[in-house]
């Protein structure tokens, strides 16, 4: 047996079923073979970057490990912006790198490049392997540190020659998965009773409470303290929640910052958030001025980096939540009915928006398009002035509604999410929210969509300029360059031209149910083209404010 079948027949065992990435000759081995495994599917992508965040979303929402593989050279060096990001997001994803022979290593090779410590700053594990009896070993071993403690990417470089050794009948290794850490009892039970001493306080929620949302919700009716998120955790807590206090941080809601800026809330719960710039609103330092902090997690290093925490409390999120719900129940705190909970959040509800009739501007376009929309829809949502408006207006009807990469920021991220995404959960609606800046960067993996016969739908919000951009320098400097702007061009007719079905909306009658359920009911991806100029500016909050004082 090949030491690639080894290594393919591994993630087999192990539950993979899609490899993400493109074919080349330094990785070919790997692709041969898939041809007599049909339990992997390869989804060959039009770009390497595209296929990380397609892995990315798959293992976000699968629950698992997933790969990505590019050739040695350029390929490798596409596949790092993604590595970065699952490093950031916390995302075990396996990347595959090919690389020239091992006795033509030094001599320019075509493609040569030692990736091994190009990968190293952004992910846990990255080593090339030259001798092919250990290729299978050192994969279960990267797959194994992808998985344990804090998840996230790993990388194997695999030269030609390896890949193509016989290695005979190996045994395949079984992964023992990720073991959750349960937290110290003393740090638990001091935390309880800080919370349950404190009649007046706020939880501040980020996407680390992903699958834990019901126990966090538990604790919240028990306090009876309001709840605001992260603007990466929108989607986790559902609107209608009397608790639910809006977005702090980027693009986030008054009435969630004038919770935080309250300052008789004297102790501050935060699940899940690593406090980084979008969550605090640039490092507000009213988050934990005057407060008791408590602080869950289980990834060590986010406590006391910006902002010291009073109790640390290291553990799995949905294990620390448990016992905290034990602990305020031995107490004598109870849940409190929602009559009560919505007594108490009426002052900080989150107001209420519709669609002005006749205004065609951004907000009023997504409100109507959500309308028309499932309200399970997953809302895979790109880097863009169109994602502040998502996170101010957008809202929240099911749980786990919208994945924001605001983190890590990458233009196009959203559209191979959304790949990723719909192959994880085949039966959630899927729509990805986009504007053609990132379109021109990695529109083409609609035509991967097509290929795979995955009903997307693509929302295209077209005001031929970087947006972001240019309101940002507008506000910062008072002037834009005109590089800024670009030539307008009609993306619906490029789906058109794939044997994609499109629309294009010019104004915001065109936004009619008939005209979407056509492209819904499509046998395949659809494109949604809003060609609009909206001159308003983003609900980007103090974004800019931050940015202007680098410049003083």
């Amino acid at each position: 047996m090949k030491a690639a079948r080894t290594v393919l027949e591994f993630l087999k065992t192990n539950g993979v079923k899609y490899i993400f990435g493109i074919p080349a000759g330094s990785v070919n081995a790997f692709f041969d073979e898939l041809y007599d495994m049909p339990d992997i599917e390869p989804v060959v992508t039009k770009h390497e970057g595209a296929a990380t965040y397609m892995s990315a979303a798959y293992a976000k929402y699968s629950g698992g490990l997933s790969v990505s593989i590019g050739c040695s050279g350029p390929g490798g060096t596409n596949l790092v912006t993604g590595a970065a990001n699952a490093m950031r997001e916390h995302l075990p994803i396996l990347f595959l790198t090919g690389a020239v022979p091992v006795q033509t290593m030094g001599l320019n090779a075509s493609q040569e490049l030692d990736a091994a410590p190009i990968f190293k700053p952004v992910t846990k594990y990255s080593v090339i392997v030259k001798d092919a009896k250990n290729l299978l070993d050192e994969v279960a071993k990267a797959c194994e540190i992808a998985l344990s403690g804090v998840p996230g990417p790993v990388h194997v470089a695999v030269p030609i020659d390896v890949q193509h050794a016989e290695v005979g009948e190996l045994a395949t290794p079984v992964l023992s998965g990720s073991q959750p850490v349960t937290p110290d009892a003393d740090t638990i039970a001091a935390a309880a009773k800080r919370l349950g001493a404190q009649g007046n306080g706020c939880i501040l929620v980020g996407q680390g409470v992903r699958g834990s949302v019901d126990l966090l919700l538990q604790l919240a009716e028990m306090l009876n303290w309001p709840i605001v998120t992260t603007p990466q955790a929108k989607g986790y807590i559902p609107d209608q929640h009397p608790l639910l206090a809006g977005v702090f941080g980027f693009a986030g809601h008054k009435s969630a910052a004038d919770i935080i800026a309250d300052e008789q809330r004297g102790t501050l719960l935060i699940v899940g958030s690593s406090l980084g710039e979008t969550a605090t609103n640039n490092y507000n330092v009213s988050l934990t001025k005057n407060r008791v902090t408590i602080q869950l997690d289980f990834d060590p290093t986010v406590f006391h980096r910006k902002y010291e925490i009073d109790i640390p409390v290291l553990g799995d999120i949905h294990i620390s939540l448990s016992l905290l719900i034990e602990q305020l129940a031995a107490l004598g705190l109870s849940r409190s009915s929602l009559e009560a909970c919505q007594e108490a959040a009426a002052a900080s509800a989150v107001a209420e928006t519709g669609v002005e009739a006749g205004e065609y501007n951004t907000q009023n376009v997504l409100l109507r398009l959500q309308q028309m929309l499932p309200a399970e829809t997953r809302y895979t949502v790109d880097i863009g002035e169109f994602m502040s408006y998502v996170i101010q207006y957008m809202k929240v009807k099911s749980q786990d509604s919208y994945s924001i990469n605001v983190h890590f920021g990458a233009m196009g991220s959203g559209i191979g999410s959304a790949i990723g995404s719909k192959l994880a959960e085949p039966g959630r609606p899927v729509v990805s929210i986009t504007g053609d800046g990132c379109f021109f960067m990695h529109g083409m993996e609609i035509l991967t969509a097509k290929e795979y016969g995955l009903p997307i739908l693509f929302v295209v919000m077209n005001n031929a300029r970087l947006g972001m951009v240019y309101h940002g320098h507008s506000l910062q400097f008072k002037r834009t360059h005109p590089s800024f702007e670009q030539e307008p061009v009609h993306i619906a007719k490029m789906a058109e031209a794939m044997g994609i079905s499109s629309y294009r909306v010019n104004k915001l009658e065109d936004l009619s149910e008939a005209a979407l359920s056509e492209l819904l009911a499509a046998d395949g991806p659809a494109v949604l083209e809003i060609a609009l100029v909206d001159n308003n500016t983003p609900p980007m909050g103090d974004r800019v404010k931050f940015l202007s004082s680098f410049g003083k």
